[in-house]
């Protein structure tokens, strides 16, 4: 079962008990979408915190100029959110789009505020999740700024592990904001070093 997933996930933070545990089977819904399927458009308010069960997302802008950069890609056991537009409650300057065909778990804003007040241990929860996605901004601004990008490449490769190969070569190139030519001749150079 899919909530079996996310029950093992929360596990890993502050394990719940049978009360919180029946809580997500209520308020959280399962969902698919294909892929080029959206969650999320740019101009529209994030409503819902995603939980990927299998598959991945991915969470882009796009510039004034028509191109696209990848934010962050979300894969299996993982969460998916704008969380500027999620508590501010409005417009997304994001979209976020499935790169292969995705099952998730979805939670409403105002449930998300319910788990919150009516049990701590989803408000730590959620606060450590949170953190982490911060965390995890934090050091992709940090690589962007301070790291060639063959260095930035591997830090790719060893956030996402188990992504490059899923994700299409033009994709990672617009993450690490290089073209697909510069990739590939990183590649090659790396598989030489061997």
């Amino acid at each position: 079962m899919s909530i079996d997933k996310l029950n093992l996930h929360f596990n890993e933070y502050f394990p719940l008990n049978a009360k919180e545990r029946n809580e997500l089977g209520v308020l959280f819904t399962q969902n698919s979408i294909k892929r080029r399927q959206y969650i999320l458009q740019q101009g529209e308010v994030c409503r819902h915190f995603t939980f990927v069960i299998s598959g991945c997302l991915r969470m882009y802008a796009i510039d004034e100029n028509g191109k696209e950069h990848n934010i962050q890609f979300i894969a299996e056991n993982d969460w998916a959110m704008d969380l500027s537009s999620f508590y501010a409650e409005k417009a997304s300057q994001l979209s976020i789009e499935a790169v292969e065909p995705t099952t998730f778990l979805q939670i409403k804003h105002d449930d998300v505020l319910y788990l919150y007040t009516e049990y701590h241990k989803f408000d730590h929860n959620f606060r450590v999740i949170i953190e982490q996605k911060y965390i995890e901004s934090q050091n992709r601004v940090l690589q962007n700024i301070s790291s060639s990008a063959e260095e930035r490449y591997e830090y790719f490769l060893r956030q996402y592990p188990n992504l490059a190969n899923r994700l299409p070569l033009a994709q990672i190139a617009s993450y690490l904001g290089i073209t697909p030519e510069f990739l590939s001749a990183i590649r090659k150079n790396i598989v030489s070093k061997g």
